[in-house]
């Protein structure tokens, strides 16, 4: 493997470990925060690249697309949040489970129903559909690199606001102590509230930011439901820094996996997961 070669793999499994992040740093504050165990968050991924394809359509504009589709799915998980998921908050997660896995049903049931079965795609802006020459033959998608870098400033202001805000400290102090946190006046159902929302946002999101780079497909939630708890396991339930360093572990192993040992490359992400619950059962790092 070249130079060249390298770095387009190398930029490859970061492109595919950020967005892994969007999804994955949602989804760990729902479980660390609420404690609710999501398996309906594939589903909004798909939501996602759904309306990413519908509203590029109508609006003829990807980026108004992805503010419109951001906002829409974040009031959509805001009401989801106050009319469901806190009603299971201290259920058993065999029940959050159940719910959930029928919220996937109820999901692409209304997705065939709004938008058919077929496979669509959506166009990349004719200013982001150019690429950077690497070497005299091999170049990189310049949409590739945006999606890096909106990736990027997202992990920036959520970690930001997570931890050097005031808001940031009334969500840790609710996930570490729930009924004292609500003894000193904080409402916790409005901070759950918008933690669920954010999260749903996030996976949205990263569902409308890859639509351009793959196909919009029924069922395309299933895959990325998998890898997402993958990485929270790894980086550690609750922590958002751990999301980030475990979605760049996976999409370094995954990518550089297809490459190098093909043969092996479908379990390689699993095996990187049982070596790191084998010394630090955890995860990388704790909320």
């Amino acid at each position: 493997m070249d130079f060249a070669t390298f770095l387009i793999q190398l930029l490859n499994s970061v492109q595919y470990g950020l967005l892994l992040f969007m999804l994955a740093a949602g989804l760990t504050l729902i479980f660390g925060i609420m404690g609710v165990v999501n398996l309906a968050h594939g589903s909004f991924y798909m939501l996602g690249a759904y309306l990413a394809w519908s509203l590029s359509s109508h609006l003829g504009n990807l980026a108004l697309a992805l503010v419109v589709g951001t906002l829409l799915t974040v009031a959509m998980g805001w009401l989801l949040e106050v009319l469901l998921f806190r009603h299971f908050y201290h259920r058993d997660h065999l029940d959050q489970v159940l719910m959930t896995f029928g919220l996937i049903y109820i999901f692409e049931e209304t997705r065939s129903i709004l938008w058919g079965d077929d496979v669509h795609s959506v166009a990349i802006p004719e200013s982001l559909n150019g690429a950077i020459a690497l070497t005299d033959t091999l170049s990189y998608p310049v949409y590739r690199l945006v999606v890096c870098g909106v990736c990027i400033v997202l992990a920036i202001a959520l970690y930001l606001l997570i931890t050097k805000t005031r808001l940031g400290m009334k969500i840790r102090a609710g996930a570490f102590n729930h009924e004292m946190t609500e003894a000193l006046g904080i409402n916790v159902k409005r901070i759950h509230a918008l933690v669920f929302a954010m999260g749903v946002g996030l996976a949205a999101l990263a569902g409308m930011v890859a639509s351009p780079l793959s196909s919009v497909y029924p069922g395309m939630g299933g895959s990325v439901l998998i890898m997402c708890f993958v990485v929270v396991v790894i980086g550690g339930i609750g922590s958002v820094r751990g999301a980030l360093v475990a979605a760049l572990l996976v999409g370094l192993v995954d990518t550089f996996g297809k490459v190098l040992a093909p043969q092996v490359a479908g379990m390689a992400v699993y095996i990187l997961m049982a070596a790191v619950l084998l010394f630090r059962p955890e995860g990388l790092f704790k909320q």
